[in-house]
């Protein structure tokens, strides 16, 4: 019951947070999270790539803005430098503009273009995929075999995208997990994969308990 009671304050934090992103603009900045120092004690990434990722999301949405105004909605998502585009733009040729402006910004190394071309979504729609990605982070949170920090999620028009860097098994078991919560119609992975042996160096090493001493009389 307890750990019930955990998963649903954690979605509840979740869907209010990305919520609150969807209602206050059309550039979401998908990273980091509340409890941000946590965060960056447990992210596979160096606090300089947290860093930079931040840095990205901020430059390239406020030059997409700059370049391209309001007639398109463009969400940027950066981890380790690579970055998604998700949202929609009214052209082929504005699609191609937003890559351009984003391969541009400083520590850029690789952009995947998923802007679909039709007209804005809607705001229920927004609403719609920032629910399914907070139940997607719950559902991560409550798995026992996952570290959730490693990943990164973006829901764009029932398309969940999975960001990260985790093992072929955290691979297999979080597309699984993602699958099968409702509201997901599709799965699209763009982890970096490690191996066991990475994941192993990466992970704190124990404390080992101190030997006890006796009370001197």
């Amino acid at each position: 019951m307890k750990r019930i009671a955990i998963r649903r304050l954690a979605l509840t934090a979740l869907t209010a947070a990305t919520l609150s992103v969807v209602l206050t603009g059309c550039f979401p900045i998908l990273a980091g999270g509340v409890a941000g120092g946590a965060l960056v004690a447990t992210d596979r990434r160096t606090s300089g790539a947290q860093l930079e990722d931040e840095g990205i999301e901020l430059r390239a949405a406020s030059r997409i803005r700059t370049n391209v105004g309001d007639r398109v909605h463009v969400n940027v998502a950066s981890y380790n430098r690579q970055v998604l585009l998700t949202g929609e733009v009214p052209n082929e040729q504005d699609k191609q503009l937003v890559e351009q402006i984003v391969t541009r910004v400083e520590n850029v190394t690789g952009v995947v273009n998923e802007l679909a071309i039709s007209g804005n979504s809607t705001l229920a729609q927004r609403s719609s995929d920032a629910l399914v990605t907070g139940r997607v982070k719950a559902n991560l949170l409550d798995a026992r075999d996952l570290f959730s920090n490693a990943f990164k999620v973006v829901t764009e028009r029932g398309t969940t995208y999975l960001m990260g860097r985790v093992t072929q098994r955290e691979a297999d078991r979080a597309t699984a997990l993602v699958r099968s919560t409702p509201g997901v119609q599709r799965v699209v992975r763009m982890f970096e994969i490690i191996s066991e042996d990475e994941l192993a160096r990466m992970l704190p090493t124990p404390a080992k308990p101190q030997p006890a001493t006796a009370n001197k009389p």
